[in-house]
């Protein structure tokens, strides 16, 4: 920090605010001592193991994400190229399935519905950073992906976006807002190109 920077012009010198607010990040963290040990097992162990599995051994990788706290229904289908972080903040419900190379960047929350499709290449990511601050603190708002959605190859859902019920997202769409149910998006942005046609029950 600037030792000529007294505190009565802190506030009125912008290199003394970013050398504070620099100070600031260097001596703090967002993660709990619990969370530092969690990131650390599941990065250097659980993920390698994760991604040493056969392309179909979906109950193996299943459980190994359960043992470090994510709660997967059955049958899920993850592949093994998926990268993951932080499962103990993963959900995905019955009969869902995330393709080749996807990454479920859970910061936050992340809450994946029953029958959902989420394809190769697209990224979930609930993390972000609060820009209206120098430092810049790590935000971590939740991402949901409702039953039968579809988020497409490629395809970006970012911090606090809600994918609702059976809307699908198309090939590298990007949602930066709540996608309404049964509708059909795609774009950067993702703008709604038509309704989808709800699905008849299977008997």
């Amino acid at each position: 920090m600037n030792p000529d920077v007294t505190p009565t012009n802190l506030n009125s010198d912008p290199d003394a605010q970013l050398d504070a607010a620099l100070l600031h990040d260097r001596a703090t963290s967002p993660y709990t001592t619990k969370e530092k040990i969690g990131r650390v097992l599941w990065n250097y162990l659980g993920q390698k193991i994760f991604r040493c599995t056969f392309h179909n051994w979906y109950g193996l990788r299943n459980a190994l994400l359960r043992l470090f706290g994510a709660k997967v229904g059955a049958p899920v289908r993850i592949r093994p190229t998926v990268l993951v972080e932080q499962p103990w903040n993963l959900s995905i419900g019955d009969n869902s399935s995330i393709g080749d190379r996807a990454i479920v960047y859970c910061l936050g929350k992340v809450t994946i519905g029953a029958h959902v499709s989420i394809s190769q290449g697209a990224h979930l990511c609930a993390g972000t950073h609060d820009y209206r601050q120098l430092d810049m603190p790590l935000l971590r708002p939740p991402i949901v992906v409702e039953d039968y959605a579809w988020v497409a190859a490629d395809a970006f859902v970012g911090p606090s976006v809600t994918v609702r019920e059976g809307a699908i997202l198309g090939a590298r769409g990007v949602a930066l807002r709540d996608l309404e149910a049964w509708h059909i998006y795609s774009g950067n942005p993702a703008q709604k190109v038509k309704a989808r046609q709800r699905p008849a029950a299977t008997p």
